[in-house]
């Protein structure tokens, strides 16, 4: 699926975000050649996120919220004197390959409310993040991924202005090209 266009069609080709979907889980489960195994802090079991495999070739890193911190804390970014407070991801994704770690926010809306204004903090956010990986001189975009309900006209400043912000967004589905994951052959 493009930026405002309408949706994709393989399975194998994206991510679908009905409802909440977390990229680990549907990638080692609905994805073919992908695997996943959970990174974990040895003495409290507490999880660091997760190393994504391709074909037994690692490809990927992704932190949901804390895992971020726990990891970052891990390889001795003291994030603490770069960030004055956490920002907290549905999703980071660093994809080896390309040097970059997407910043993944799935926001589903059924009826007006505080999303609305969410979705303007996205050039505050990138800065922020740009900032904590830095250190690790890691590139950073910003991806929202949008159930239908902000395709109505009303959001399509708000879209602009994601846009206007180097950030980008999509509707219910991420294609996994744009992130820089391998794309299975199709059959």
């Amino acid at each position: 699926m493009i930026r405002g266009g309408i949706g994709g069609g393989n399975t194998q080709t994206g991510i679908h975000f009905e409802g909440i979907v977390d990229i680990v889980t549907y990638l080692q489960n609905d994805v073919e050649g992908y695997s996943c195994i959970q990174k974990s802090l040895n003495s409290k079991r507490q999880s660091m996120g997760f190393d994504i495999y391709y074909n037994g070739q690692l490809v990927a890193e992704s932190f949901k919220k804390h895992e971020l911190y726990r990891y970052l804390d891990y390889i001795g970014v003291d994030w603490k004197n770069i960030l004055s407070k956490r920002l907290l991801p549905d999703d980071a994704i660093y994809v080896i390959n390309n040097n970059v770690v997407f910043i993944i926010e799935v926001k589903y809306q059924e009826v007006g409310g505080s999303v609305d204004e969410k979705l303007q903090t996205c050039g505050f956010k990138l800065n922020q993040y740009r900032r904590l990986f830095a250190p690790l001189n890691h590139n950073v975009e910003y991806i929202y991924i949008l159930n239908d309900w902000f395709r109505k006209r009303e959001y399509q400043d708000t879209l602009d202005y994601i846009i206007s912000m180097n950030c980008k967004y999509y509707f219910e589905y991420l294609p996994l090209y744009e992130i820089g994951l391998p794309v299975p052959d199709e059959q």
